[in-house]
């Protein structure tokens, strides 16, 4: 399976709404309208500042869109692929449909979505 971005109107539609961390569930896709776009959030620990990398996805069509933001400060969240050692989250980060897939299946699994506190 292939992965495509979303267009710009529809990366524009994901910001409508509630935010992900307000209701950290499935919400529609601006794509395809199914009721199965995703995200996962991750605060990389070698940054140089606080930064935040946000990947949203839709398990149905198969659209997604990767960001880097500022970390909100006081944001904190669950993430399942901490435990992970370093080398094996790097393989598993290496490939985009590969990591896509192993959420997707997390999701499907019950781990995800994450919590977030502020």
């Amino acid at each position: 399976m292939g992965w495509d971005t979303f267009s710009g109107d529809q990366v524009a539609a994901l910001t409508q709404g509630a935010g992900f961390f307000a209701e950290p569930g499935e919400r529609d896709c601006p794509a395809c309208g199914e009721r199965r776009l995703r995200a996962y959030f991750t605060v990389p620990p070698n940054a140089k500042r606080p930064t935040l990398v946000s990947y949203v996805w839709c398990s149905g069509c198969s659209k997604f869109v990767g960001t880097r933001a500022r970390h909100p400060e006081g944001l904190v969240l669950s993430d399942p692929l901490a435990v992970l050692p370093a080398g094996e989250r790097r393989e598993l980060e290496r490939s985009l449909t590969g990591f896509l897939a192993h959420l997707d299946r997390l999701w499907d699994e019950g781990v995800l979505p994450q919590t977030f506190a502020a």
